[in-house]
């Protein structure tokens, strides 16, 4: 493990973290975060982690009240979102008790935790947060360090939001964990999140709802390679746990479910019109004002294709640096988000490094 580092002069304004929660994701962070010379202090629901976490230099507390004593820094909450309210009531004289604590979390849905956060009377200590890093697996045992490599981190502020405290995230997420940040507010991240986790895990487990309800579905099981196998990677996660996220964001996956929906009922629909008018011709393709539907289905996602070659292939993404004011701050880096820069790191609190890649 590195060295414990000594707050100095410059961007380093975290030295001690609180982790609550040693899950997959609150126990790879706590793991990284010990590695790369943070002291970590952390507690979990159940002691049953404790052992190892201390093996790796974690220090693990058996309450709330004594991992306070640690004055974290940044207190990140990596617990189940159920479980929320019930733990930031407890925090909540805690935290009174230690004003500079820093209070961020690792929530898939950012509005719920938000209003969950007002409810207690911690707003003012909160910024929130989403590592875009995971897998099909929970639990400590499955905690790993390179869970986090070059991961994304959406940082999610609103007007409020003290500038000081967001640093405070920012520099755990550039420095601490060495990833890079985009800041959103909390409902461009829901709808954002919606769109590229929690819509694609209800389409994956359908596909093997459909698998498991063939009667060929042995067969199909035995075919299977690397086309179902990347459509189904993420059904393999704990069915409690994908259910769980996709009823935290219930309205903007129920808006994408239905769009998607609507695209593969008009599909279905221009291949039964071909077929009804006999109009399959040798070689298998399909004649008439449906085969240009058809084509222009599978065509309209080019743009995507292009970002991903572009990225790809890119190599090394340019830099430049970014000045980021006092007023309107969020704004700013708002728009820098939706122009596809990401800050990698600070010169110092009002001047990023921002990385700039392929936009679509």
């Amino acid at each position: 493990m590195a060295a414990h580092r000594k707050r100095t002069k410059g961007t380093v304004v975290v030295d001690t973290v609180g982790i609550v929660g040693l899950g997959l994701i609150g126990g790879s962070l706590a793991r990284r975060l010990a590695q790369r010379g943070i002291r970590v202090v952390a507690w979990n629901h159940r002691p049953h982690p404790y052992a190892q976490a201390e093996a790796d230099g974690i220090f693990c507390k058996s309450t709330l009240a004594e991992l306070m004593t640690a004055e974290p820094d940044v207190l990140v909450l990596c617990n189940p979102l159920k479980a929320m309210p019930a733990i930031l009531a407890e925090l909540k004289p805690l935290l009174d008790e230690h004003p500079a604590t820093t209070l961020t979390d690792v929530g898939s849905v950012k509005g719920m935790v938000r209003n969950q956060v007002k409810a207690a009377g911690l707003a003012d200590k909160y910024v929130g947060a989403h590592p875009m890093a995971g897998n099909e697996l929970s639990g400590w045992q499955a905690a790993d360090p390179g869970l986090y490599d070059d991961a994304l981190w959406a940082v999610t502020v609103d007007e409020p939001t003290d500038y000081r405290r967001f640093f405070a995230v920012a520099s755990l997420i550039t420095e601490g964990v060495g990833n890079r940040i985009i800041v959103l507010d909390d409902e461009t991240h829901d709808k954002a999140a919606a769109m590229i986790s929690h819509m694609p895990h209800v389409v994956s487990t359908a596909l093997i709802n459909e698998l498991t309800a063939n009667p060929d579905r042995n067969v199909a099981a035995a075919l299977a390679a690397g086309c179902w196998r990347d459509m189904t990677r993420v059904a393999l996660t704990d069915p409690d746990r994908t259910r769980a996220m996709v009823e935290e964001d219930a309205l903007n996956v129920e808006v994408l479910l239905r769009r998607m929906a609507s695209r593969l009922t008009d599909m279905a629909d221009q291949l039964h019109a071909e077929q009804d008018q006999g109009s399959i011709v040798r070689g298998g393709s399909l004649k008439g004002d449906a085969a240009a539907h058809i084509r222009k289905f599978f065509a309209a996602g080019d743009p995507f294709r292009r970002y991903k070659a572009q990225t790809s292939s890119a190599g090394d993404f340019p830099a430049r640096e970014l000045e980021i004011p006092e007023a309107g701050w969020q704004q700013t880096l708002l728009f820098s988000a939706r122009r596809g820069e990401a800050i990698t790191s600070f010169i110092h609190p009002h001047q990023a490094v921002i990385q700039i890649r392929p936009a679509i």
